[in-house]
């Protein structure tokens, strides 16, 4: 009677090892991926704030409150989670105005090369 006991856990205890190499695999690749993640946003922050302050950009605007344009922490808030890179490299590159107020934002092309208005994006989405 024992032995049926035994026999019969076994299954169980395999599948419940299985399960938790299963879940611990998950969470290592949810961890690694989250890491890379980080390591990225921390490249670009400096690389991106260096950036805009060569474009001028911090002439105008602060990472934490309004200045004569928006903070760049309420930028990245709004468009937080949507896919807006290029709409806003774009943005900045022509300037416009009525988005965040009355006063234009005056056209930047030709202060930063594309893929450095880029990385400023970048840099301002992960505040």
């Amino acid at each position: 009677m024992r032995s049926q006991l035994t026999v019969a856990s076994e299954p169980t205890s395999a599948a419940n090892h299985s399960k938790k190499s299963f879940v611990s695999s998950i969470v290592l690749a949810a961890t690694l991926c989250l890491s890379t993640q980080l390591a990225l946003a921390d490249d670009a922050a400096p690389a991106g704030e260096a950036l805009a302050q060569k474009g001028g950009c911090l002439m105008c605007h602060t990472v934490q409150k309004r200045n004569v344009g928006p903070a760049l922490k309420d930028i990245a808030a709004v468009y937080k989670g949507q896919d807006v890179e290029d709409k806003l490299v774009e943005k900045i590159k022509k300037g416009g105005r009525g988005s965040w107020g009355i006063l234009p934002m005056p056209p930047n092309e030709g202060k930063l090369t594309d893929d450095e208005f880029r990385q400023v994006v970048r840099w301002i989405r992960t505040l």
